[in-house]
């Protein structure tokens, strides 16, 4: 569980699925009696408990709209719709780094990992400057473009059978991207959240799914 300030009061908390019922739970111990609701409409994208005490926990779904069967109260129909497995596609880019894959529920199955040399800014001036500014922009276009044609050919031939495309690393790498045309399909499925996450090698992408697969919350204690 990750907790970290929420602008505009309170907190952030990630919850993962499994641990879910018993974080409400512990959520209703600690106030009092809790009052489930969803956000109204067709497609609920916020269940709030509301406790005795005045505290308030808004849960927000995870690959909203909630998807509840008949008269299943809000929270386990979040918990339930939580834990439902998915087939999610993640593509993360920074300037230099690229990974892409495709998870199972928590297991990631098809995955590809690069990277491209792009060399920092240079502090000198005049004609060698010009001319290493050119070169790093050369570089920086040839990474992008690998990062395209691995997201081409990892996840776009699987876009049809994805519930969605997690995104993350560096925004303005991301948006580069969403010029490719062959990735349309992808962008199509964007879910949030938007990961941050550090270079992408093996090991963060596949650390992907406790991020994407989390429950945020936002709980205001009473009195805030």
């Amino acid at each position: 569980m990750t907790v970290r300030p929420a602008a505009g009061g309170g907190r952030w908390v990630a919850v993962s699925p499994e641990r879910l019922s018993g974080w409400t739970r512990g959520f209703a111990e600690r106030h009092g009696a809790v009052e489930a609701t969803a956000t109204p409409g067709a497609a609920p994208q916020v269940v709030r408990l509301a406790a005795a005490d005045g505290a308030v926990a808004e849960c927000h779904v995870p690959f909203p709209p909630l998807v509840s069967g008949g008269d299943t109260a809000p929270l386990p129909a979040l918990v339930a719709h939580a834990c439902r497995s998915r087939r999610i596609g993640v593509l993360l880019v920074r300037l230099g780094g690229y990974a892409a894959g495709v998870f199972e529920g928590e297991r990631l199955v098809v995955s590809k990992v690069g990277s491209r040399l792009v060399h920092g800014r240079s502090a000198a001036g005049g004609w060698s400057q010009q001319r290493f500014a050119r070169r790093r922009e050369k570089q920086s276009s040839e990474a992008m473009r690998a990062a395209a044609d691995v997201a081409a050919r990892v996840l776009a031939p699987r876009a049809a059978e994805l519930d969605a495309v997690v995104l993350g690393g560096d925004r303005r790498a991301i948006d580069e991207l969403r010029e490719d045309r062959r990735l349309a399909p992808l962008f199509a499925l964007e879910a949030d959240p938007f990961l941050t996450v550090p270079d992408p090698r093996l090991a963060v992408l596949e650390g992907a799914s406790a991020k994407f697969r989390a429950v945020r919350i936002r709980v205001i204690d009473p009195g805030e």
